[in-house]
């Protein structure tokens, strides 16, 4: 063990040497010093000493505590430490493992008597250091924040450096299979850039898929029960058309175009609602076979946009996500929460994303996790193999 705690001590003297690391570290702080000027008071919201009225973004709507916290789980941990942080870190650290087998250095370490599979995976932790220590430091920066502005301690917030640890390691661990096989830290570096895009798009496709099935069969739901109403009144409207004589059908015995039955004639809105109701149910058959291929497509790949979500899963329930999501339905509409009707007439764009949502946030922890460490652990095998093989 003493090899292995030397090479990572090493490995971060690398890190603490390097320049980009501390401006990481400097944007980190800028983040969350932006992340403490806002504050919430009774009558609206403030920014540093600016202060501003509004009707539901203010302390009486929304407690402090959670103001802060979606920020968090929303804004800091998906945005910056995910995307900007994490293109970083990559820039940082995509040149160990190709520098290491190709600088000279990996004959001094092959000589001390330590394993290769060891050597390899302690300097693959090495390259995790970077995002472990910037993730570390803001979490434990914001944790502050929340407790002086929010007056509430928040130590749920510590499962943010695990869960962008393993968000990370995903891209890592492909990064250091490229490293390995092109010796080329730009390629490793757009390679992985590249694997990462791929991923998300995949991920964009899974929600739209679930949505338009979500969609679809609210939809069925809508237009079943629409359907059993206006057959009710349909039923009335007959009997009144037969009392008065009216003729339902042409002397050929055919309805009007369109229509199939007295029942549609006495009611067209009849026919038109079950005419969207069997559109509704192909829909729902088609997008629910779309939506299963994509996600056994998703199963065998990491899934980095549904790890860092966790966060948001644990941190906030679905009572918090609603209130907060209702607020920024008033700032669009105008319209208040409180006057909204809970009985659509149709599926809105809003209520098919706020389905999604359950669904996603349904998934199980062992498929988000279990399977993208899974994926790491085969990619780190063959890293692995390919390692111990080699002759350098």
């Amino acid at each position: 063990m003493i090899q292995t705690w030397a090479i990572l001590v090493d490995g971060y003297r690398e890190l603490n040497s390097k320049k980009l690391f501390w401006i990481t570290m400097a944007l980190s702080l800028l983040v969350v010093c932006a992340f403490a000027a806002f504050g919430l008071h009774p009558a609206g919201y403030s920014a540093l000493w600016f202060k501003f009225d509004h009707a539901f973004l203010n302390s009486r709507v929304i407690p402090p505590e959670k103001f802060y916290t979606f920020i968090f789980a929303s804004i800091g941990i998906p945005v910056w430490l995910t995307w900007i942080a994490s293109i970083l870190a990559l820039i940082s650290t995509a040149g160990i493992i190709p520098d290491f087998v190709t600088g000279g250095a990996i004959e001094l370490s092959l000589s001390k008597p330590i394993g290769r599979v060891r050597l390899f995976l302690t300097k693959y932790c090495t390259g995790l250091l970077f995002v472990g220590l910037q993730v570390s430091a803001f979490t434990l920066a914001c944790m502050l924040v929340i407790g002086i502005r929010g007056r509430s301690w928040e130590p749920i917030l510590l499962l943010a450096i695990p869960i962008v640890l393993c968000f990370y390691s995903y891209l890592y661990a492909m990064c250091a299979l490229i490293g390995l096989l092109t010796r080329s830290a730009i390629a490793a570096l757009l390679l992985t850039l590249l694997f990462w895009i791929l991923l998300f798009a995949l991920n964009a496709t899974d929600s739209v898929f679930v949505m338009q099935r979500e969609r679809a069969k609210a939809e069925i739901e809508l237009y079943t029960n629409r359907e059993v109403s206006q057959l009710r009144l349909a039923e009335g409207q007959l009997r009144a058309l037969k009392e008065m004589g009216t003729p339902l059908s042409d002397e050929n015995g055919k309805f009007p175009e369109g229509l199939s039955s007295e029942l549609e004639v006495a009611n067209p809105m009849l026919a038109s609602t079950r005419r969207k109701l069997e559109e509704a149910k192909v829909s729902s058959t088609a997008w629910t076979r779309r939506s299963a291929i994509m996600t056994d497509v998703r199963t065998v790949l990491p899934k980095t946009s549904e790890t860092i979500k966790l966060l948001e899963r644990y941190m906030l329930s679905p009572d918090d996500l609603k209130l907060l999501s209702r607020q920024q339905e008033y700032k669009s509409t105008g319209v208040s929460p409180a006057d909204a009707s809970d009985e659509p007439r149709y599926v809105s764009d809003q209520q098919a994303a706020q389905m999604t949502e359950d669904v996603l946030r349904g998934r199980s922890v062992w498929w988000v996790l279990g399977t993208s460490l899974g994926f790491e652990a085969v990619v780190l095998g063959v890293c692995c193999v390919i390692f111990a093989r080699r002759d350098f």
